[in-house]
């Protein structure tokens, strides 16, 4: 194991139905709020630590839904984004933020060059490794993968109510949501919305950029508002409407 995982703590990536039929690769960077043994509780509380702030509450439960029903493959982070968020490369400092939104988090306090870089290695590089190879073994299969990576977002930020529901993301490279966003404008179930809550100003677009953008392959980021699929019924309605939209988008960008 790493510097920083013990054994009992397991590896920090984890691939769900590999051999998948379809062409898409969910990614779900933030599925986790578990912490590393060595790392205590980053001097968080209990409430801190189960907050959205170490993790995207029913991301991976929608993104598990969504693979069964699109036999698609999945690739999900198994730590908290407090340790290393996967969705920021190494010298971004909210890779390992010492603030979140309202939270001070003391273990994340002055790191220095070796503990950032203990995390990059422990955390992050497996992480980037697992999803590349994937994509590589794919392209050489000539089954160029889809990538869609899924979070949630709290329907409060900093005091502020947001009304969008779902948020669907992109970077340069707009074909699938462009696609998705014209079928879903067909769909008033939810408020659906490009580049929000969140867009590429604000550096959410790096696995986009780094397994999509640089491979030359279809890729989208989808936020869905986390009060939305707190439990298994919305969670199970969510998986319904982002697989039905996503699976038309792609139909559609078929040649």
């Amino acid at each position: 194991m790493s510097a920083l995982l013990t054994v009992e703590d397991g590896a920090p990536v984890a691939l769900e139905n590999a051999e998948a039929g379809s062409r898409i690769v969910l990614v779900c960077e933030h599925a986790s709020r578990r912490l590393p043994q060595r790392l205590g509780t980053l001097g968080l509380s209990p409430e801190a630590l189960e907050s959205h702030i170490a993790w995207d509450p029913g991301a991976l439960a929608v993104c598990r839904i969504l693979m069964q029903a699109l036999d698609a493959t999945l690739i999900y982070q198994r730590f908290s984004r407090l340790v290393y968020d996967c969705n920021r490369p190494p010298d971004s400092p909210s890779a390992m933020p010492a603030r979140s939104e309202i939270f001070d988090i003391p273990g994340n306090a002055g790191l220095s060059a070796a503990e950032r870089l203990a995390r990059t290695e422990a955390i992050y590089s497996p992480f980037r490794k697992g999803l590349s190879e994937l994509i590589k073994t794919r392209v050489a299969n000539h089954r160029p993968p889809v990538i869609v990576t899924l979070h949630s977002f709290t329907p409060i930020w900093h005091g502020q109510p947001r009304d969008v529901e779902v948020g669907i993301l992109h970077d340069s490279d707009s074909r699938l949501a462009d696609a998705f966003l014209k079928d879903a404008a067909r769909d008033e179930d939810f408020v659906t919305r490009r580049n929000e809550p969140y867009g590429p100003q604000d550096g959410v677009t790096h696995t986009l950029i780094e397994h999509g953008l640089h491979n030359g392959l279809l890729n989208v980021m989808i936020e869905i508002r986390n009060d939305l699929i707190a439990s298994k019924d919305g969670q199970r309605v969510l998986a319904g409407y982002i697989g039905d939209h996503l699976g038309k988008a792609l139909a559609d960008l078929e040649p």
